[in-house]
């Protein structure tokens, strides 16, 4: 194993509140539709990619609206974590800060640019992460992201960290293991190596 490579949502953290805050005023202010959104909403839709949170939201827009409401969204989300984080799952900085000495860290998101820098921020572990890759920078699936950042970091047998059935799938597409955080958001029932907390990692690789 040469590298893991982390999710955010429902494995490094849980940022529903703070996101569903930001988001149901991003809505009220920017546009007339009669929306609100909570925790429980957005943990089924965290993970997927944006163009699929924009349908599942805004179904009756065009999709040129759906992506101008869900740009002020995400402006709205970032600056709002600067000062109201995500809450970060016990055992994540210490565990990373531990990773950090016998592996090279990274970070593949569906996420928005900014959010991974927030993220690292909000969790105290941007001095450990070697490099991340997001949706908003690549347009790609996860599977092809994973890639991208595999390639650019000469990666050849890394694990991935995630917690729902699009995580695996976007390791079997890259041809890389996959570990079930089952404490996050999703459900992947086959999946082979699981962990109950993020602690279970260092007990697996250190």
């Amino acid at each position: 194993m040469d590298g893991i490579i982390f999710d955010i949502d429902g494995t490094l953290w849980d940022s529903t509140d703070s996101v569903a805050a930001s988001w149901n005023r991003a809505i009220r202010e920017n546009t007339s539709l009669d929306l609100t959104l909570d925790a429980g909403i957005l943990s089924g839709l965290f993970g997927k990619t944006m163009t699929e949170i924009g349908r599942a939201l805004f179904p009756d827009d065009p999709e040129e609206e759906q992506a101008r409401i869900l740009d002020i969204c995400f402006r709205y989300e970032n600056d709002y974590l600067r000062d109201h984080p995500g809450v970060v799952y016990d055992g994540v900085a210490d565990t990373i800060r531990k990773l950090y000495e016998k592996y090279p860290l990274f970070i593949v998101s569906n996420c928005q640019l900014g959010y991974i820098e927030v993220t690292m921020k909000g969790a105290g572990i941007e001095s450990f992460i070697k490099d991340h890759l997001c949706f908003g920078e690549t347009q790609v699936s996860k599977g092809e992201t994973l890639l991208m950042l595999m390639e650019r970091n000469n990666l050849k047998s890394p694990v991935y960290v995630g917690d729902t059935q699009g995580d695996a799938d976007a390791c079997r597409f890259a041809g890389i293991p996959f570990i079930f955080a089952e404490y996050g958001f999703g459900d992947v029932p086959d999946a082979e190596t699981r962990i109950r907390s993020f602690r279970e990692l260092g007990e697996m690789f250190l």
